[in-house]
């Protein structure tokens, strides 16, 4: 009886799965813009790459977009699309470029879990490009979002001065 026992409960163990051990299957976004790692490579510089296709995050301060406040937009360095305008920068003091709003249907948001915890990450609508988090601690008096965005995943045009 007691061989028994031991074998039913040796067999529950082994046959039963937790759902931590399960694995979350996220369905893959098909993007407008897509490019082999190739092509990815042959078009972007190795931070832009870094940052862009590999969600690496720039140094802070780093950025020569930190502190430009010049009238223009701001667009991925991947596929030209328009993400941030000029109007909506402002110094968070965490050294990168901070936006409170993006271009209205230009930018996604997802979920990572890198750090441990979860984070609100932003991509390129058109391309998929890691453009760096959304937090909630922007000016009060506009939305309260902060963009914090790599500068390296960013091409600035000045505003046509006609």
């Amino acid at each position: 009886m007691y061989k028994l026992f031991l074998v039913l409960i040796s067999s529950l163990c082994i046959s039963c799965t937790g759902n931590a051990q399960k694995e979350i299957k996220k369905e893959k976004t098909t993007y407008k813009v897509s490019k082999s790692d190739k092509e990815w490579k042959e078009i972007l510089s190795s931070e832009q790459y870094y940052i862009l296709r590999k969600a690496g995050t720039e140094r802070p301060f780093s950025s020569p977009l930190n502190k430009l406040y010049a009238s223009g937009t701001f667009y991925c360095a991947g596929c030209n699309t328009p993400l941030y305008k000029s109007q909506y920068k402002f110094d968070s003091g965490t050294g990168w470029p901070s936006f409170d709003r993006a271009v209205k249907g230009n930018v996604n948001y997802d979920t990572d879990h890198k750090l441990g915890y979860a984070r609100t990450e932003l991509l390129c609508a058109t391309c998929g490009g890691h453009l760096g988090h959304v937090f909630n601690d922007g000016p009060r008096e506009t939305t309260g979002k902060r963009h914090c965005i790599n500068g390296d995943a960013l091409i600035f045009k000045p505003k046509d001065t006609k």
